[in-house]
């Protein structure tokens, strides 16, 4: 069976993922199509606006064969750990063909070429980059200015400023530093920008259903506006758990976060991930104005601190997630509140095991391949992790306390009972 993977969030479901995994399928001349997605949380550095399990089902239901889960440690990290941790669980499973991802692009070997330089890092590249940080310039702005001059070609600041051909871009950085044999695929965005808030004829962002969805015009039936936006059956599942498992937003976890902030030092705010010693101090500065979660970004945002870095750095903070959680040496250090867990881990940041949330009784064959194949266990069942090491373990109870910090917040909103991790059934359709 040949198999192509895709990295995705899902948040929610809609025409334009339905069209990748479609085109995936068709231009990697797969049979099945192995989805790895974000959970309960983004790396926007948001809560997803529906629970995983749901988005996974309507995935599922537009044509994946098999949902996994992302770890909430990549999930929720820069492009670079996202990628890395979602390249490494597709190559640990030992089965996976192809990689297609979606930019703005759609040039695969030109992403290929910008990776390489910076995966390779010519000297002559490097100076340029660490000239341009010299005169203060931001990361992003330097390593474009860098790039384009190494490279003579202007037009590469263009593609770096485009957050899926970044994405992408780091995908293929993975492969490389992963030394995968896992060919990578691109398809062009269709119709819409990752960040448009407007809804498009077919192809709206993300972003512009969410928006619908969270504000929506009190004269009109919430799905009014993006019925023509989600495939029939993502719209169904929407539609059957609105205001009972859905919409969940990050001022939602308001309360959650100013109580993590409240026990914080500007020191002790330095330990998280992307939590810098200025950010540290502005939180700890401001912390008396806090009001919500995105209005406190709001009032943190600098030029060179972005609305998107302090939310993420926040959502680390409220997880328990610190720096020594990416150590790039052995042995693995991962901190949560007050215990230190030390243990081996793999270098190269990888994921220590692949989660399943799903999959088509038709395609169960892709499940026997991996375990057949895969050089990481596959868990199916939470109760049945004997097989984990130590340092897996602790990165999966990372991921079971965030999901049911997130189910505590949607008991609390919507007045539903409880349903701890252990207790989620598999998707299977």
């Amino acid at each position: 069976m040949k198999t192509v993977g895709i990295i995705a969030e899902y948040n929610p479901f809609h025409n334009g993922h339905q069209y990748h995994i479609e085109e995936a399928l068709r231009k990697t001349d797969s049979d099945a199509a192995v989805v790895l997605m974000s959970g309960d949380f983004v790396q926007r550095g948001t809560p997803a606006i529906a629970p995983k399990h749901l988005r996974a089902k309507a995935a599922l239901s537009g044509g994946a064969a098999l949902v996994l889960e992302l770890p909430v440690l990549f999930a929720c990290g820069s492009a670079e750990l996202f990628a890395r941790g979602a390249v490494s669980i597709f190559n640990n499973l030992g089965c996976i063909s192809s990689l297609c991802f979606g930019s703005e692009c759609g040039d695969i070997q030109k992403l290929a070429h910008i990776s390489r330089i910076l995966s390779e890092e010519p000297e002559a590249y490097r100076q340029i980059l660490q000239d341009e940080l010299r005169k203060g310039r931001p990361f992003p702005q330097a390593r474009q200015t860098a790039l384009c001059a190494y490279s003579g070609d202007s037009s590469l600041a263009q593609i770096l400023s485009s957050p899926n051909n970044t994405l992408g871009i780091e995908y293929l950085k993975a492969l490389h530093y992963l030394k995968s044999p896992i060919e990578p695929f691109t398809i062009s965005r269709q119709e819409s920008g990752y960040h448009d808030t407007a809804l498009c004829e077919t192809f709206s962002s993300a972003t512009a259903i969410r928006n619908q969805l969270l504000n929506p015009d009190p004269m009109q039936n919430v799905f009014e506006p993006v019925t023509a936006q989600l495939p029939s059956a993502s719209l169904d599942l929407l539609r059957k758990n609105y205001r009972f498992s859905l919409p969940v937003t990050q001022d939602d976890f308001s309360l959650l976060l100013k109580y993590r902030l409240l026990l914080e030092t500007s020191t002790s705010l330095t330990s998280y991930l992307d939590v810098s010693e200025d950010l540290a101090n502005r939180i700890i500065n401001r912390r008396k104005d806090f009001a919500t979660w995105s209005s406190f970004c709001d009032l943190l945002k600098t030029r060179e601190l972005t609305y998107t870095r302090i939310s993420r750095a926040l959502l680390h903070i409220l997880l328990g997630i610190k720096k020594d959680t990416f150590r790039h040496d052995p042995p693995f250090c991962f901190t949560a509140d007050s215990t230190t867990i030390s243990c081996e881990a793999q270098k190269e940041q990888s994921a220590l095991y692949a989660r399943v949330l799903g999959f088509q009784k038709k395609d169960a064959q892709i499940l026997k391949e991996i375990k057949q194949h895969a050089n990481i266990p596959l868990i199916t069942k939470l109760a049945d992790t004997k097989a984990l090491t130590c340092a897996a373990q602790t990165l999966l109870n990372l991921d079971i306390f965030a999901s049911d910090l997130y189910e505590s917040v949607i008991t609390e909103r919507f007045g539903t009972p409880f349903k701890n991790e252990y207790q989620k059934q598999l998707q299977i359709i």
